[in-house]
Order: C-alpha cells, then structure tokens, then sequence
C-alpha cells in the first residue's frame, strides 16, 4: 500500500499555475460571503412574517406580498451564494426592494396596524442595508476599464 501520509512540496506540482488560477477564480467576487447568510435569513423571515405577527386575517393582500418578496429575497441570496460574479450585479435590486418593503404597508396593504409598520421597516431597512453592502463590495471588487 502506498505511504499517503507523505506529502511533498507542491512548488513543484506540474499543474500548479493552474491550480492557482483556478483558486483565484473561484475565491473572486466572495468578499461578501459572509453577507448571503444574513439575505436568506432575511428573505425566510419575511416570507414567513405574517404568520409569525398574526397578520393573514387582517391583511390577506400585504401577507402575500411579503410572502413574494420573502421568497423572491431568498433566491436573490441563493443566487449570490451560487454565481456571485454574475449575481452581486442584482445587490441594487436588493436595495430597490428594501425601499419598496418599507412603504409597501401603505400601498398594498389596508389600514395597517403598528406592528405590520413597523416589521416591514425593519426588514426594509436590513434590505436596504444588507444590499448597501453588497453593492459597494462588488463594485469596489470589480475590474476597472
């Protein structure tokens, strides 16, 4: 049986520039990894707000839009986990959508109360932010011409 606890210098491995490349590729544009957690979460929790804050019955028609926004929120973060380099492009959509979410009680919904407000501020606002931050890393990670 071969000896595999030996490991030898990898300097010297034939295929080591492409190795290197191939690293480098897969490594680029990952400077906001430790963002795409937080934009799922977010995207779960808005999906499932109206049955975490009771609010199905009262607003049938603001449930549902956080329910769309919630899911389409979540496979924006899918997708900056899977294609970053071509995905964090979207990061001002996600801002778009975190404006949208904060003034969305007014306009879809019916007569909200306080806490419907107030929780659709809130993920606006993390909306809002989480999407400052992947917008600014991507552009400050990207090539200039």
């Amino acid at each position: 049986m071969a000896n595999v606890s030996h490991r030898g210098d990898m300097a010297t491995h034939p295929d080591i520039s492409e190795m290197r490349t191939r690293y480098a590729r897969m490594l680029g544009g990952r400077d906001v990894a430790l963002v795409d957690g937080p934009v799922f979460l977010l995207g779960l929790y808005c999906a499932a707000s109206p049955w975490i804050l009771h609010y199905t019955a009262s607003q049938p028609a603001l449930a549902t839009h956080n329910l769309i926004m919630g899911i389409a929120i979540g496979l924006l973060a899918l997708g900056f986990t899977t294609a970053p380099a071509r995905m964090y492009g979207l990061s001002w959509a996600m801002c778009a959508m975190g404006v949208w979410m904060i003034i969305a009680p007014w306009i879809v919904g019916s007569d909200p109360d306080a806490g419907v407000i107030v929780n659709n501020i809130v993920i606006g606002a993390l909306a809002l932010v989480l999407g400052l931050m992947c917008a600014g890393t991507a552009q400050k990670s990207a090539p200039r011409t």
